[in-house]
């Protein structure tokens, strides 16, 4: 099971959100590329990073910070947040980005999605965040009518390296992991499922491996000391 701790972006800063408000941003880092340096220091062999003020405007907003740790690190990096065409997925993908998370798209374009899928194979992860199962979009301003299962439906067998699937109600919110939606979602589709959302102890991860999940974001239980990282990493195995 991989771990990726995630560098949420606002304002050039790592912070974490409350559920997902921005108006309840705590700043952990003014400095995102010692934060992501410190984690790979830790054993981490990826980053997750979000764009969030990216993710309301439609384009990227951080560029400045996503590069500074691109430079800061030898490890692969996925980046979400405002990433909208394929001039978008071209471009971070030859600054160095690993992986690229679609998420508004893939709910507006999923033909989008797909061909980006056949042109940079291994390379398009599709994040779905869901708000009492419904999916979320626009940096989670808008909630739409689709259920998170079918629009994990539409990308079988489109070539997704994963899905990045995130319980907006658990997230930042140290309630723990909602478990059982994850589970549910992976066991409908077979696209691997990296949770996200709420992981709060390594009884989290615990849960999440039993049950077959292939990776775990995690973000305020790591900045506030409740999870540490290499204690995560064994347990993830």
């Amino acid at each position: 099971m991989i771990l990726y701790p995630a560098i949420d972006l606002k304002g050039g800063q790592c912070v974490r959100l409350l559920r997902g408000d921005r108006n309840r941003a705590t700043v952990f880092n003014a400095d995102p590329a010692a934060q992501a340096k410190k984690f790979a220091e830790a054993g981490a062999t990826w980053i997750h990073v979000v764009d969030l003020d990216g993710a309301i405007i439609g384009k990227p907003a951080n560029e400045t910070a996503v590069r500074s740790i691109l430079a800061a690190l030898s490890i692969p990096v996925q980046l979400g947040g405002g990433i909208r065409d394929r001039a978008g997925i071209a471009r971070w993908l030859d600054a160095g980005i690993a992986r690229i998370i679609l998420g508004t798209v893939a709910l507006r374009d999923p033909d989008l999605v797909k061909a980006a899928c056949r042109e940079f194979p291994g390379r398009i992860a599709v994040g779905i965040d869901a708000r009492q199962g419904k999916v979320a979009v626009e940096g989670w301003v808008e909630t739409s009518e689709i259920t998170a299962h079918d629009l994990a439906r539409r990308f079988e067998n489109a070539g997704v390296a994963a899905i990045v699937y995130t319980d907006i109600d658990r997230d930042g919110a140290m309630q723990g992991v909602n478990v059982e939606a994850t589970a549910a979602l992976a066991a409908h589709i077979d696209i691997p499922i990296i949770a996200s959302g709420g992981v709060a102890s390594l009884d989290d991860i615990r849960a999440l491996k039993a049950r077959g999940i292939t990776g775990a974001i995690l973000g305020r239980a790591l900045y506030e000391g409740r999870i540490d990282l290499r204690e995560a990493l064994e347990v993830a195995g």
